[in-house]
């Protein structure tokens, strides 16, 4: 069934855009992720215009993290006061991010600094995560007991805060930084930042799994609402007949993500999370090195 996007211009089959809706959404209730770094290039792929994809996809991370968090909240796996500290070194992050992008634009590198940044972050952060899932279920199957986080020398720092959700007493500096890296990462890559907040919940912060899965889904709604919002302003890119296809899957996917979430182990969670973002950045490094079809090609100016 063809339905015609009036932004983008083009016509496109709706039961497409609902199954990738759906499979981003389940994305988003599984692994605590709003799914961006999918949806994105997948919407590109089937012909979306770059703009209107970035625009489109950001409204609906927004509204498949809204409904992944409520079912996370409803069982009780948020941790508020740890969410609202990334919050706010989420925008802070977010701001710097932004102007190293206006300086990107201005040398023209943008494209080419996008895709390094996608391959780099998500090549480590994914073969992190599996190596440590690896020996996480290793030692459970050699019954070795395994404590929830290490202590290092961030633990040790000033200005501590109890989060009792999560079961920590540390320092306020690390969950802020944390929310900074991710804010600029997020501002440069375009993306909620999900699939890297997660991990670093877990290796740097030390939070259980069950928790940070609907902490990182409150982190992810306000910078996809911020997203959503300066989109709409300030580039018109927003399209409401594709928003609202995506919606409709990504709303019901995240549902079904968060139920089946909670019959995964921890470690297993993280190694499909891992293996997915080794996907993607695996997919990116293969486009980068491949030599186009024509070396020259005639296209519009953005």
């Amino acid at each position: 069934m063809q339905v015609y996007l009036p932004i983008a211009e083009m016509s496109v089959d709706a039961l497409l855009l609902l199954g990738i809706g759906f499979g981003v959404g389940w994305l988003s209730g599984l692994f605590g992720v709003g799914g961006g770094f999918l949806l994105t290039p997948l919407l590109i792929l089937i012909g979306i215009p770059a703009p209107v994809a970035v625009a489109s996809g950001a409204n609906q991370t927004l509204g498949a993290s809204v409904s992944g968090l409520i079912a996370q909240w409803r069982r009780g796996n948020v941790d508020w006061r740890m969410g609202l500290v990334l919050v706010v070194g989420g925008f802070t992050g977010s701001a710097l991010g932004v102007q190293f992008f206006v300086l990107l634009r201005r040398i023209g590198q943008v494209d080419l600094v996008v895709a390094l940044f996608y391959i780099v972050v998500l090549g480590i952060v994914g073969a992190l995560m599996v190596m440590e899932s690896v020996r996480a279920m290793l030692r459970r199957r050699r019954a070795a007991p395994a404590r929830l986080h290490e202590h290092t020398w961030l633990h040790g720092l000033p200005f501590k805060m109890r989060f009792r959700k999560s079961r920590l007493y540390i320092s306020v500096i690390p969950p802020l930084l944390v929310g900074a890296g991710i804010g600029i990462l997020s501002a440069v890559m375009g993306v909620g930042g999900g699939f890297m907040l997660v991990p670093a919940m877990i290796y740097i912060l030390g939070m259980p799994t069950s928790v940070v899965i609907g902490t990182s889904l409150f982190q992810v709604v306000f910078v996809s609402a911020n997203v959503t919002l300066l989109q709409a302003l300030q580039t018109g890119a927003v399209d409401i007949v594709l928003v609202l296809l995506l919606l409709a899957g990504g709303v019901a996917g995240a549902q079904f993500g968060a139920a089946m979430g909670t019959r995964l182990r921890g470690e297993e969670t993280r190694a499909l999370l891992g293996l997915l973002v080794l996907a993607v950045a695996a997919n990116l490094l293969w486009g980068l090195v491949t030599p186009p079809p024509s070396p020259f090609v005639i296209a519009p100016l953005p």
